[in-house]
């Protein structure tokens, strides 16, 4: 069980690396797509430090079973406000990564009881 949660630890604090990095260079396309969904260009450090305390959090985890489903906890709320935002605005494509990720999320929190 300890070997599935190092795995989807590590797919998911690389995913949630990568998206910070591209959120704190504000690269066009996130910058619109944030545009578009209402999210104000000063919430872009928050989100980004979010993400960021996210991965630490699971990796943390890996070590301290509590600190990791505390950061899965977050991460869930964090990607489900993400697929409300997504939805709010009818974009069903975007919905669908941040969906992904929720379920990820929600697999964290399964797999760090489950080894606890």
């Amino acid at each position: 069980m300890f070997v599935s949660l190092a795995v989807v630890t590590v797919v998911m604090s690389a995913l949630l690396l990568v998206s910070a990095g591209a959120k704190s260079l504000r690269t066009r396309h996130i910058t619109e797509q944030m545009s578009a969904l209402g999210v104000p260009q000063s919430m872009m450090a928050l989100l980004v430090g979010a993400q960021i305390a996210g991965a630490a959090g699971a990796v943390a985890g890996l070590r301290w079973g509590p600190v990791g489903i505390a950061a899965a906890i977050g991460l869930t709320l964090y990607f489900a406000g993400a697929v409300a935002f997504h939805l709010r605005v009818g974009d069903r494509k975007g919905a669908f990564p941040a969906a992904v990720l929720t379920v990820l999320s929600v697999a964290l929190i399964v797999l760090h009881a489950a080894t606890l």
